[in-house]
């Protein structure tokens, strides 16, 4: 409730208040959109396991879920990358920020990244419904994800798994790198810039979002491209528990409590709220 409302709250801001109308604000209500997709498709099923220590879900259930938490996760991915570049452009290239990062822009990048990401994802959805499962039924683990399946299948998945690697290449490695690039020249233009307070200002506009960037491109990268093995059932259920729960709770405390114009914006909200009492 409190990662639901929180995210709600960010995308309330961002379309009421005009001070908030910008790429970045819009980005970012766009990051919680997801959020809330993510977290009310995992975490009704973990609270009815952690509840009653196990629960039932039908294949078809399993299914939708794993397509709508796989859907999320790549446009996350995806949406992290355009605003990296985004900050890119607003740092390094601040004179044409305005007349590159158009509202149009802005509107095809998103659309672009949930293309992308349910594209993806439909595709390794049909390769794990063609897979057959004739043995146990049971999957030992939060929710319905990749490897937990293919382990119940008695099929041969090594094809499955080989297209899996390909796609998280396509989805994690690609967009990393870009990250990786796009925040080597932000530290390059920051280091050229004369003051402290200079650098500091402009290394404060992207640490929200290099503090998201580490933590969900880090667990999903250990989730699912570091071998496995030596790696216990526990450690990957808590894993997984960082980018499918930890991040979107997280997410609005990030951006809210580092950002300026977010607490100016809920001052406002609050001194209005007051005086309509």
């Amino acid at each position: 409730m409190v990662t639901i409302c929180g995210n709600l709250l960010i995308i309330m801001l961002v379309y009421y208040s005009k001070t908030l109308h910008s790429p970045m604000y819009f980005f970012l209500s766009q990051l919680s959109i997801s959020d809330i997709m993510l977290i009310t498709d995992i975490a009704p099923n973990i609270l009815d396991i952690v509840l009653h220590e196990m629960t039932f879900i039908s294949y078809f259930g399993c299914i939708a879920q794993y397509y709508v938490f796989g859907s999320t996760e790549g446009f996350e991915c995806f949406l992290l990358t355009v605003m990296s570049y985004d900050r890119y452009l607003a740092i390094c290239s601040p004179l044409h920020y305005t007349s590159i990062m158009k509202q149009t822009l802005c509107i095809k990048l998103v659309l672009a990244s949930w293309i992308f990401s349910c594209s993806l994802t439909f595709l390794s959805t049909l390769e794990i419904c063609q897979l057959e499962f004739c043995g146990p039924n049971v999957i030992d683990h939060l929710f319905c994800d990749f490897n937990p399946l293919v382990e119940l299948s008695c099929s041969d998945t090594s094809r499955v798994q080989m297209e899996m690697t390909l796609l998280c290449i396509s989805v994690l490695i690609f967009p990393f790198l870009v990250i990786v690039v796009s925040y080597t020249y932000i530290v390059l233009t920051i280091l050229k810039i004369s003051s402290f307070s200079g650098r500091l200002k402009s290394f404060s506009t992207c640490s929200s979002h290099l503090s998201v960037v580490f933590i969900f491109y880090g667990t999903l990268i250990a989730a699912y491209l570091i071998p496995k093995k030596g790696q216990s059932q526990t450690m990957s259920k808590m894993m997984s528990l960082l980018y499918t729960v930890f991040t979107p709770f997280v997410n609005p405390f990030i951006y809210s409590l580092r950002n300026k114009e977010i607490k100016d914006n809920l001052k406002m909200l609050y001194i209005n709220k007051r005086r309509f009492i």
